[in-house]
């Protein structure tokens, strides 16, 4: 009988992630061990200035990593560590949660340490993580708010062939203030689409 690849299906990744490879990045579940260079690596003011505040301590980024394996476990929350050839810990994150029940519709968001912007691990990243929540997760439209002056993450998104639709007014809390994010959007169709066109996403 012919060997058949193992295939992640929309239950498989509730109880544990598949290791996804992208190019010369491995996407995996988050470990304890990561808490460390993750501490580094998205606390930069940099980095951190545009998302929600991270954990200040490693034991606080060692309770985040289990946060995000109950929330898999649960069904609600996908979170991939970002892991660049050659080393052995995470640099930075996508994190995906289901808005409705299902999958259906989602929302995703990511950070990376400020080190390996400009490199095209992200975009690498970025392209496989697509392809497992349209195709092995179900999902059928994926979100993500951004900060009308967060241009690289603004930027990233539409290199990535998302749709900007607007501009959510006042949304984001940080520092004590607010701050106006966009929306930007992914649907399946879209996604599929790009895949039978040999450039991909529009740039």
């Amino acid at each position: 009988m012919p060997m058949v690849p193992a295939a992640v299906n929309a239950t498989d990744w509730r109880r544990v992630l598949p290791v996804l490879q992208a190019g010369a990045v491995t996407l995996r579940e988050l470990q304890l061990s990561d808490a460390p260079t993750l501490l580094e690596m998205l606390t930069t003011h940099e980095v951190a200035r545009f998302i929600s505040p991270p954990p200040t301590s490693v034991e606080g980024f060692e309770r985040f990593i289990d946060w995000t394996h109950r929330e898999r476990a649960a069904g609600r929350y996908i979170c991939f560590g970002i892991v660049p050839a050659g080393l052995e810990h995470a640099v930075g994150i996508i994190q995906v949660r289901t808005l409705t029940p299902g999958f259906d519709v989602a929302e995703w968001g990511f950070a990376i340490g400020s080190s390996f912007w400009g490199t095209g691990t992200f975009q690498e990243a970025a392209k496989r993580v697509l392809a497992f929540v349209f195709t092995d997760v179900g999902t059928h439209r994926l979100e993500a708010r951004s900060a009308v002056r967060n241009g690289r993450g603004n930027g990233a998104l539409q290199k990535l062939g998302a749709t900007r639709e607007g501009v959510l007014r006042r949304s984001f809390l940080r520092d004590g203030s607010y701050h106006d994010q966009v929306i930007w959007s992914i649907c399946q169709d879209d996604w599929r689409e790009w895949q039978r066109q040999p450039s991909g996403p529009a740039h």
